[in-house]
Formats: structure tokens, sequence, C-alpha cells
């Protein structure tokens, strides 16, 4: 995956994603182990900030299709936050500092060289499956959290 880049507003238009206010973290809905992340987020995120979307959402597949990704092949998360995609251990970087208190130190992980952070993160995306589950339908939150998800 390349490095963070500008998401155009035809980018988000063709996603039906124009309106779009918070930073928005985009997961694999049947992963067990990206909607476990979805939890932990929530968890510490306290001021709300975030929004979800799952992938396999209309709104998902299209932002995927739009940014040139494998349609049905959701191996990495996306953070859109300030006009910028971040993909992979990069978002999950970026999320978490947000976080406060020793969260914000995760950029340390910057140190270590983008290939190795790259095949690091693939390493687990392609296995995710079978180390961690799958649903059979996409995750849903419960009712005081639907307000933080998009469909």
């Amino acid at each position: 995956m390349p490095p963070p880049r500008p998401i155009s507003a035809a980018d988000l238009a063709a996603a039906n994603l124009s309106d779009l206010r918070h930073p928005l973290i985009v997961f694999d809905g049947i992963c067990h182990l990206c909607t476990g992340f979805v939890r932990f987020v929530i968890r510490r995120d306290h001021a709300a900030l975030f929004r979800f979307l799952p992938a396999q959402s209309p709104r998902g597949e299209a932002l995927y299709a739009r940014l040139g990704l494998k349609s049905g092949d959701w191996d990495s998360n996306l953070l859109v936050m300030n006009g910028r995609v971040t993909t992979e251990l990069d978002a999950f970087i970026e999320i978490t500092r947000r976080f406060g208190g020793l969260w914000r130190a995760m950029p340390i992980l910057y140190a270590i060289p983008r290939p190795l952070r790259d095949w690091l993160y693939t390493r687990i995306a392609r296995n995710r499956y079978r180390w961690f589950g799958k649903r059979d339908v996409c995750y849903l939150p419960t009712p005081e959290l639907a307000v933080r998800f998009l469909e």
C-alpha cells in the first residue's frame, strides 16, 4: 500500500461521502480481528471523534474501487481524515495516537522501516480469517452506537 495520499472531493462524492465531517475508519465488517479493532477504538475514543464504515457496504465498496483497491479483498483498513487516506499499520498508528496518554507514543512505530511495517501488516491481514475467524454477516453496532456507523 502507498503512503497517505490526498483524497479528492470526487473520490468522496463517488462513495456518497461528501458530507464527511469526522475521521472515518473503513474496516472489514466480517473479520473478527477488524471488528474487534473497531470495538477497541470505540472504548478509547471518549470524544466520539471517529466514524465507521464496513468495507462491504455500498459506500465502502465504492470508496475502495475509487481508490483502486481490489473489491472483495479488504486486506487494509482505511483512515480517511483531513483530506488524506491512510492504510495498513500507518492507519492504526494514526488512529491510536489520538487516544491520549501513552497512546500518543504510537508514532514511534514509524521508526520501523516501511517495507517491514507493510510486510508485518500484510502477514496478519492475509491470515486474519484463519487466525481470528469471520462472521457470516457484517458487524452491527448496538443501537446507542449506530449513529457513529455509516452504511
